[in-house]
């Protein structure tokens, strides 16, 4: 069901109020108050079996009996009544449908047999539901008020959107007192149906929104929400509070990984590859959403502060270090000009303390001057009413040289500490565009948070250097998971566990199994003294606890003495445990750094992938970022740059080899974790690196043996849809030569750019309804780097240059998967050869392999040579104004021949 659907909540012509109340202080009274003479225009039809006249207001015992259709019904009864309620609702062609009642699953068992029956005539009569537990929606702009509170919020751009009913009760009454309006307000209640990501992908295109707020406590669908997320967070903030930081992992005692990685930190790393802002405080979440729409984002984490008061401009300055941002160093020739307009005491060092008995015209002098300063990425000015300078007045100079600067790219914040003229000129500043707070500290989060947001946009924006990862799967593999699911295993051997690496290029250590001393001297004289021997037992999770690792092994009578004494030690440490010989590598002597690559099976968002400080202390340290497969070098790049080993690995430089190898090593690891399901964690520990290259040394990798032996469902573990490569094939055209069809990467970019400028005026007016002189890096990121859950872009490439990009064919689904759009465009000199055809019916195969019900197209009158191919498929051709016509075609009528 698609976003459509959702729009009769906030814009509700009709709507049923069933509970509704004439009992002082009930919730069914005060819904039907908020919605009758408060200003909303659309009728309100109480629903009371028991009375007549409900608040005046002639009432109606069901919803079947209102004489006029409803737009939406707003449920508030006792629990055991709901079911009923909502099919009646369906029978009477009520499709939307607020619960606000609560004894749901919260309550027992009996609430989760309810929510079933819910959800049952939800899916039969195609309702969509918000609740159960809701407070209920708000759209101040229709003066649409359909919840149980009183507080009228006033318009604004923000949606708000709350998993807590008491947390929107205590944020309205925050943002009457603060001025700050909203352009909807939903609390999601339990989410037993609408969710986050159905409302992000609602008012992603919602006009009245600029910016989106979340207070999040747990995500029901990860890979919707990601996808919505990834898909408008370029176009619009989305900034979230996440409650519930501290709750441990459940797979500490299997793995490291999972030991290190918790819930919160999957979550933050969620967050980070949406490009969403996390903040820490309701407050900063108000604060971030109307400054991200006010400012440029910073391009930097350098501050210049412009203070006439040195104890705040000390605070401000804590504020940013604690937060890991950093002062501008002012260039040479900025604080020569301050020097030669300020008095000698006067600070010209960062923060620029231009002290109490500076005037608004001593402000204009120095904030033009650091204005213009390159090497900062924004600039905060803190006024305090103690001298010469008049807040308003100061305000009135600020905003004038924030419209003088504004191509500058950097963002101007503010702080006027006192209430008064300073609150005034707080106001005015808002006006104007310029963020305004009554704490340097609040000014400080907010450019840090902003510089956060530009930070994760980064991650969508950047474009990767090629690193094709397309392994063979030995079949080997598939048969070692197999014999160990019918074992009954969980964890596989180190042997096993190598095998796997090596197969996807990951280099690691040699290694060979022992069950007996002599065995174990044999293995030795094939790998080489020194050597180390591990004990092995399906028992022994982490050997190093259980003493069960002996280094440094130089002859064969210490080989044998090692063997007995593992043997012993298991035997001593763990007496159920069952020894089944040892592990034979080679001693690294050489002096590394030792790290962690990891992975684990999150219980909401799938597999991740973990990086960090590796070694025995490694829970100790616990240095380790967390990302999502699919990686990239980019990607990669960036959970590397996440760890302070980091710090390590670079040597001062913006790129070593062992950093290149390292992000060639995640991201064939991350494939692995993408081609094998069965895969629930895998610990690299320690992973050592030296002179531009490493070695997995230990190896652990966790299987669910059920999946293994009942088939596991690919990409059901991942929230991000890899890359497509079965859709990859090679057609040969009518003149001969031949093409790679495959689908669009990231990489792609520059040769795309490429195409687009080959186009004729022609081709390229016919693709995008104008000639399109230059495409932005921004633009062409678009097109290139794409959420495969949503979108497909297929590409021709000529199979006789390099790669060069000849057509594209591309789809983009509607949010329910049930409707598509797609386009093409090819080369001039490759028209007429069948490609365009061609593309056209790959897409046509690709959008029935998902679902998808019904295509279309809006296509130029003039184009008569897609129109004809068009009309030969089986599309309908309707006009759609003067100068478009609507291809539409129902997929079950295509004619592909």
């Amino acid at each position: 069901m698609g976003v459509e659907k959702l729009d009769r909540f906030f814009n509700p012509r009709r709507i049923a109020v069933v509970g509704a109340s004439d009992r002082d202080n009930s919730v069914g009274a005060k819904l039907l108050k908020n919605l009758i003479g408060v200003g909303y225009k659309g009728a309100v039809y109480p629903v009371n079996p028991f009375r007549p006249i409900v608040q005046g207001v002639t009432a109606y015992p069901a919803v079947e009996k209102i004489p006029r259709r409803v737009d939406m019904a707003i449920v508030a009864t006792p629990a055991h009544t709901i079911p009923q309620i909502i099919k009646e609702c369906g029978e009477a062609g009520i499709s939307r449908i607020i619960i606000i009642s609560a004894g749901f699953r919260e309550a027992g068992e009996e609430g989760r047999d309810l929510e079933d029956q819910i959800l049952a005539l939800k899916e039969e009569y195609g309702l969509r539901i918000i609740g159960p537990n809701s407070l209920g929606v708000m759209r101040p702009e229709v003066k649409l008020n359909a919840t149980f509170t009183n507080m009228a919020p006033i318009p604004g751009k923000i949606a708000f959107i709350s998993q807590s009913a008491a947390l929107c009760s205590s944020v309205l009454d925050w943002a009457s007192e603060a001025n700050v309006g909203f352009s909807a307000i939903v609390s999601v209640g339990s989410m037993l149906d609408v969710d986050f990501g159905d409302l992000i992908d609602y008012f992603g295109t919602d006009r009245q929104t600029k910016s989106i707020v979340l207070y999040i406590e747990s995500i029901k669908d990860a890979r919707k929400f990601m996808s919505a997320a990834r898909g408008f967070a370029r176009a619009k903030p989305i900034i979230v509070v996440k409650a519930g930081k501290f709750k441990e992992s459940s797979e500490a005692a299997i793995c490291h990984t999972g030991a290190l990685c918790g819930e919160d930190s999957v979550y933050d790393a969620a967050f980070k590859r949406a490009g969403i802002v996390r903040v820490d405080r309701i407050l900063d979440l108000f604060n971030c959403a109307e400054n991200l729409a006010m400012q440029p984002n910073p391009n930097g984490p350098n501050l210049t502060i412009i203070t006439n008061a040195g104890g705040p401009g000390i605070m401000a300055t804590d504020s940013l270090i604690g937060r890991g941002g950093a002062l501008s160093r002012l260039a040479d020739k900025t604080v020569k000009s301050l020097n030669e307009i300020l008095p000698t005491y006067c600070s010209k060092l960062n923060p620029v303390d231009i002290l109490e008995e500076a005037t608004s015209e001593r402000f204009r002098q120095v904030l033009e001057i650091c204005l213009e300063d390159a090497s900062s990425n924004g600039f905060l000015v803190i006024y305090t009413p103690q001298g010469a300078s008049d807040p308003i007045q100061t305000a009135e100079v600020i905003v004038d040289l924030a419209h003088r600067y504004a191509k500058s790219g950097k963002p101007i914040l503010t702080s006027l500490m006192g209430e008064g003229d300073c609150r005034r000129g707080r106001d005015l500043l808002r006006q104007n565009g310029i963020p305004a707070f009554s704490t340097p500290e609040e000014a400080v989060a907010t450019f840090m948070y902003m510089w956060s947001y530009a930070q994760n946009l980064e991650l969508l924006y950047e474009t990767p250097e090629e690193l094709t990862v397309e392994p063979t799967t030995p079949a080997s593999l598939r048969r070692i998971l197999r014999k160990a699911g019918k074992e009954g295993r969980k964890i596989l051997s180190e042997p096993e566990s190598r095998q796997f690496l090596e197969a996807y290029g990951i280099p690691a250590v040699k290694s060979e199994v022992a069950t007996t001393p002599q065995e174990a001297v044999e293995a030795v004289k094939r790998i080489g003294y020194p050597a180390v021997m591990k004990a092995s037992s399906p028992q022994l999770i982490h050997k190093s606890r259980a003493s069960g690792v002996l280094l440094n092994l130089r002859s064969e009578p210490e080989i044998k003495e090692a063997f007995k004494e593992l043997r012993q030690r298991v035997k001593s440490k763990m007496p159920s445990a069952e020894f089944s010989g040892v592990i034979i590598q080679p001693m690294v002597m050489e002096h590394g750094i030792e790290l962690l690559i990891g992975a684990k099976r999150d219980s909401q968002f799938g597999s991740v992938v973990v990086f960090g400080t590796g070694g025995v202390a490694t829970e100790f340290l616990n240095d380790v970022n967390v990302g999502f497969p699919p990686l990239n070098r980019i990607l990669a790049r960036r959970l590397i740059e996440g760890t302070k080993v980091h710090n390590l690995l670079s040597e001062g430089e913006e790129e070593t080899p062992v950093q290149r190898h390292l992000e060639e090593v995640l991201v064939k690891f991350s494939q692995l974790i993408i081609d094998f399901p069965e895969i629930t964690a895998v610990d690299i520990n320690p992973f050592i690196v030296s002179k531009g290259s490493g070695l997995a040394v230990d190896t652990r990798v966790v299987i669910d043996h059920n999946a293994v032996l009942n088939g596991a469902r690919p990409q059901e573990h991942l929230i991000i849809t890899p890359y497509p490569k079965k859709y990859t094939t090679k057609w040969k055209l009518r003149n001969g030569r031949g093409v790679l069809i495959r689908p669009i990467r990231p990489e792609d970019e520059n040769r795309l750019r490429e195409l687009f400028h080959s186009l004729s005026e022609e081709s390229m007016r016919f693709r995008f309804f104008q000639v399109i002189r230059e495409m932005s890096h921004e633009t062409m990121t678009r097109y290139c780097n794409i959420d495969y859950n949503r979108e497909i872009a297929i590409i021709a490439e000529d199979q006789t240059t390099k790669g060069e990009i000849v057509g594209v064919a591309r789809l983009i689904l509607q949010p329910d998967r049930r409707k598509g759009e797609f386009a093409v465009v090819v080369e001039d000199q490759w028209q007429g050869q069948g490609l365009g055809s061609g593309l056209v019916k790959q897409i046509i195969e690709i959008s029935k392999e998902l679902g998808v019900d019904t295509l279309s197209a809006d296509i130029l009158t003039s184009n008569r040579k897609m129109l004809n191919l068009c009309k030969r498929i089986g599309f309908d051709l309707k006009t759609a104004d003067d100068e478009t016509q609507k291809a539409t075609l129902k997929l079950s009528e295509a004619l592909l021949n």
